[in-house]
């Protein structure tokens, strides 16, 4: 019931910063309260084993890498990246010994805002893009990019506690299975055909459909990889921020697989 009642609330301000054109701040917003909360949560999962991230020079680099999604400068992403690296590293030589836990501490910062901000940020890419054929498709591809993703974890969930018998993954996470895997991809599927015919006519469905299942594929893999670091930090939530959801990580898994995805699929379809 919690699930459900925190999808209640925070669906439809994600919806309508979607489809309502002067809303953007919103979903900029709600994409920044996002992944600074997950950036967080990854550095918390890294103090469990001890490790120190920086906290500050992460930070700093995480708010320059939003700045350039925003504005869809990828030369200034990269820049950002070669001197956070730099960065980083003569951060912790200077703090002097100890320093046997240097390369996975600076790992740990370097990693965060790579896996976070660096993956999420084609997110705000892509609300914020102004090319001229790819701007008026925006609401549309992330209207499918939710529904796929939301209709895939719905379906993986519910079959696998109804239907599952087969463990997908027992050490990594022993609560899902194959069946709700399978669930998780008929429903992926779905939801690209409903997309099509609802609202998105311009996707057609020889390329929806395979996009839906490879965003699936990746959505499974980036939730097991989040469980996977969850389990090396000897934690079952990321955090408890959201009723019956667990922390920002716990839902942004599968989203930050697949941002890079949507983005790059939107630049190559719609481009003439």
């Amino acid at each position: 019931m919690k699930r459900i009642i925190t999808a209640l609330v925070a669906l439809p301000l994600l919806i309508a910063s979607i489809l309502v054109p002067w809303l953007w701040p919103l979903f900029v917003a709600l994409a920044l309260f996002a992944m600074t909360a997950g950036l967080y949560e990854f550095w918390w999962l890294a103090r469990k084993r001890e490790m120190k991230p920086d906290v500050v020079v992460g930070f700093a680099a995480a708010a320059a890498l939003f700045i350039a999604f925003y504005f869809n400068d990828l030369p200034l992403i990269i820049l950002i990246l070669i001197l956070f690296t730099m960065a980083a590293l003569a951060a912790a030589m200077l703090k002097g010994a100890p320093f046997d836990k240097m390369v996975a501490s600076v790992g740990a910062t370097v990693l965060g805002v790579m896996y976070v901000v660096l993956l999420g940020g084609h997110l705000v890419a892509l609300r914020t893009i102004a090319d001229p054929f790819i701007q008026p498709h925006v609401a549309d591809l992330l209207d499918f990019f939710f529904l796929v993703i939301m209709g895939s974890d719905t379906g993986a969930y519910y079959t696998g506690r109804t239907f599952g018998r087969h463990k997908l993954a027992p050490n990594i996470s022993p609560g899902k299975t194959w069946e709700g895997a399978v669930g998780g991809m008929i429903a992926s599927l779905l939801m690209a055909v409903i997309a099509h015919y609802w609202f998105f006519p311009e996707l057609s469905l020889k390329a929806a459909l395979p996009l839906a299942a490879v965003m699936n594929v990746l959505g499974v893999i980036g939730d097991l990889t989040e469980s996977a670091l969850k389990r090396g930090a000897g934690a079952k939530d990321a955090a408890q921020i959201l009723p019956g959801h667990g922390g920002l990580l716990d839902r942004l898994d599968s989203l930050l697989f697949n941002a890079p995805l949507i983005y790059y699929f939107g630049l190559f379809y719609f481009r003439p």
